[in-house]
């Protein structure tokens, strides 16, 4: 099991300096609104994945008014992990002071899996957030493909680059543009195949554990939409050449993937009910806490930001039921603690509370 002993912030969000020490499986952090909880658990997320849950950008992680920040954890086998973002706006990442030379030689060592608000994104908006799932799923249990994204989103830039130079013109220097088609295909080809792999693995577990927390039986489903099922990128760029120079965009490619949810066969975001959706979140997140779980043989620090809130009793009883039998470690806010009394009211191990002021 991952599981984190205590972390220290320096000028990382809201946070001047701090250090919090997690003494109990299960720790709920409580306070009012705006306070610094959901930042706690983004440092943790942080330490596990080399970059934050909520934003792209580290400078937007650096309290305002500084410049630098500093992140640090010891996990339960003892070894500390550190995170330095250096005036310069330089980034290090290591683990018992040694230096990763790159920051994916990282993803993996722990891990972890946070459910928040904003997360039902996943459902209404645009395919990068899926995408963006998927991949940040499957890269901690599988390095290379880690390695085949990376190489495949420089490529796309540069191809995109050169197609943009081109300005909408004929004739474009073919032999490049081959050679960038040929480059794409070759990291493509398995990256297709791991999302494919993985998708109908998650929607096994998602079945599972939407029928356990929903208060009605729908029958729910995860379809991996990629052209690339049925024909090569190789073939799609030689003959959608012509549609790319016009745009000057790359029109066709893994970068174009995306996550069909449907609920009794149709579209998901538009028959589904509030109640609902979050039953497909949590299941959907909870798919990958397993998922997880089973392929790196550690049990995910799992993170629970905001849950019950504007979510009915009923669900949160029995996402709590579910959670609880986990036995990992896992971390709450709330800005009530007499509600989360309640809702974890029957959990065998002790609850940590720490008041956020």
């Amino acid at each position: 099991m991952s599981s984190l002993k205590n972390i220290s912030l320096f000028h990382f969000k809201n946070y001047e300096q701090q250090t919090f020490v997690f003494e109990k499986e299960v720790v709920c952090l409580i306070g009012k609104n705006g306070v610094g909880k959901t930042s706690i658990l983004d440092a943790i997320y942080y330490l596990c994945f080399t970059k934050s849950y909520f934003v792209s950008n580290d400078s937007h992680c650096i309290k305002n008014g500084t410049q630098g920040m500093f992140i640090k954890g010891r996990f339960d086998d003892e070894r500390e992990v550190k995170c330095i973002i250096r005036e310069n706006g330089k980034k290090e990442f290591s683990c018992d002071e040694e230096v990763y030379s790159k920051l994916s030689s990282h993803i993996g060592k722990y891990s972890s899996v946070m459910i928040a608000p904003d997360d039902t994104q996943l459902i209404t908006e645009g395919s990068e957030l899926r995408r963006k799932f998927l991949d940040g799923m499957i890269a901690q249990i599988d390095p290379v493909y880690l390695q085949h994204i990376s190489s495949y989103a420089k490529l796309l830039v540069q191809r995109n680059a050169y197609l943009k130079s081109c300005k909408g013109e004929i004739p474009v220097d073919l032999t490049l543009l081959k050679l960038y088609n040929e480059q794409l295909n070759h990291h493509a080809e398995p990256i297709v195949m791991k999302r494919k792999f993985f998708v109908e693995k998650l929607i096994e577990e998602a079945t599972h554990i939407y029928q356990v927390l929903a208060n009605d039986i729908e029958e729910i489903k995860i379809e991996y939409d990629s052209k690339l099922l049925n024909d090569s990128l190789l073939n799609l760029l030689e003959t959608n050449l012509f549609k790319d120079v016009v745009t000057a965009r790359t029109n066709y490619g893994i970068h174009k993937d995306d996550l069909a949810f449907t609920m009794n066969g149709m579209p998901l975001k538009q028959v589904a009910s509030q109640g609902q959706r979050k039953s497909f979140l949590f299941a959907l997140k909870l798919a990958q806490y397993q998922l997880l779980h089973h392929y790196l043989a550690q049990k995910p620090i799992l993170l629970l930001d905001d849950i019950f809130e504007k979510l009915d009793e009923s669900r949160s009883e029995k996402l709590i039921q579910y959670v609880k039998g986990l036995h990992t470690q896992l971390f709450i806010t709330d800005t009530q603690k007499h509600r989360v009394q309640k809702e974890c009211r029957d959990f065998e191990q002790d609850i940590q509370f720490v008041e956020i002021v």
